[in-house]
């Protein structure tokens, strides 16, 4: 460290202050860096993780399962590291890294396991994708033998669709309703209903199908249907939908509910304005995973649709096909074609998934506040409209003059 001082009566003098003693020369590194040495040890890490597995697996002590060499090959890998790591860092740094390194492999083995799925479904399925007629036909006609040219899943493509807009257009305001309930009115009762409700989330999909089928098809005798399968799924997807969004609701600041309170609004007012409006976003992650959690069901579905190869647009009469037993009665069958479908069908329906998913994530995605092009555009007409009716009040009188925004409900 250098220290300049120039005086009027001489040139400038430069003194040099020692170095403090007892600092280490090499400042030890943050515990966030990632740097060529982690990559260097994380790569050499793997390689001996695999090589040890391969090793474990063919020699030492041979094994079959490929899931069980991916969680040999996984735990070496851990293990190998934090000791490369051990060697250059101090404990602290030992522990940040080995704890990124698990999360981060574990979040990349969830990713390759879902990319594994959706690739081997579409491989396997790819025969049958190709083919227009796949998605235009159904299968009344095509024999078991019938070349993949002939018949679809059109059919059970229509019965999904059909039974998942039943199934939510009954899961999603019961489970809302129910939440809101459980939010905003505490007591024993709403303690009650939210015991019940976690305990319906671990309810098994077929005793829900069993209910549908002993109320609505033994004691109303009401024929097996797409409407009872929508039942059926609205069911399993009600507690899942109603517990989320209980979670959801928790978290919406308490003093927005009470700058709504001071402003003389009411209790369900405050809700409808202000609650559900700042938790949209979390509103629609639960019903993505209700609806995912009926759409893919298949033992409701055959207990109150049954199965057909026939179209059927008609929800309260007549059996009902959907994707996922399509899918699982095609693969469970020993000929290539139809598994070709089974695989294609459930190829089908992970893009029908995506799908609702992508439209529930544009309809709840926004922000708190944050208005559509024509939520903007209502909101400058009743401005509009405030604002004349305003000047018309004071022309005649009724008002003093002055900007409408000074006064209570003036300007929007």
């Amino acid at each position: 460290m250098s220290v300049t001082d120039q005086t009027a009566a001489g040139p400038a003098r430069t003194t040099v202050s020692p170095r403090p003693t007892g600092l280490s020369e090499q400042q030890p590194r943050p515990l966030t860096s990632f740097g060529p040495r982690d990559v260097l040890a994380i790569a050499a890490a793997l390689v001996a993780a695999v090589a040890t597995t391969a090793l474990l697996w063919t020699q030492l002590a041979p094994l079959t399962g490929l899931i069980g060499y991916v969680v040999v090959t996984w735990c070496l890998f851990v293990l190998i590291y934090a000791v490369l790591i051990a060697f250059d860092e101090e404990s602290p740094a030992l522990r940040d890294r080995v704890s990124a390194v698990i999360v981060h492999s574990l979040a990349l083995l969830v990713l390759a396991a879902l990319a594994f799925v959706i690739i081997y479904a579409l491989v396997r399925g790819w025969k049958a994708l190709v083919h227009l007629n796949f998605y235009t036909q159904d299968l009344h006609s095509t024999g078991p033998l019938a070349p993949l040219t002939q018949g679809g899943i059109l059919h059970a493509i229509v019965g999904t669709l059909i039974e998942i807009s039943i199934a939510l257009t009954i899961a999603v305001p019961l489970g809302l309703v129910a939440a809101v309930f459980m939010h905003e009115v505490p007591g024993p009762f709403a303690r009650f209903v939210r015991t019940v409700v976690q305990a319906m989330t671990a309810l098994p999909d077929v005793l829900a199908g069993l209910f549908i089928y002993a109320t609505l098809i033994l004691i109303f005798h009401l024929p097996p249907s797409g409407l009872a399968a929508g039942c059926a799924l609205a069911v399993t997807a009600i507690p899942i939908i109603c517990r989320a969004a209980d979670v959801v609701l928790r978290l919406v600041p308490g003093g927005l509910t009470e700058a709504s309170y001071a402003l003389g609004s009411g209790q369900w007012r405050t809700v409808w304005h202000v609650t559900l409006p700042t938790a949209r976003s979390g509103l629609s992650t639960a019903v993505i995973l209700g609806a995912a959690r009926a759409i893919g069901e298949t033992s409701p579905v055959l207990l109150t649709a049954g199965a057909t190869a026939y179209l059927n647009f008609n929800p309260t009469n007549a059996p009902m096909m959907s994707l996922p037993l399509q899918a699982f009665t095609g693969v469970t069958s020993p000929e290539k074609t139809q598994i070709a479908r089974g695989f294609g069908a459930a190829a089908v329906l992970l893009v029908l998934v995506l799908l609702l998913f992508a439209v529930l994530r544009v309809i709840g995605g926004r922000g708190p506040g944050q208005l559509t092009a024509g939520q903007q555009r209502r909101r400058a007409a009743r401005s509009r409209r405030l604002q004349a009716s305003y000047e018309r009040r004071a022309a005649a009188g009724a008002m003093p003059a002055g900007p409408a925004a000074e006064y209570p409900g003036g300007m929007a």
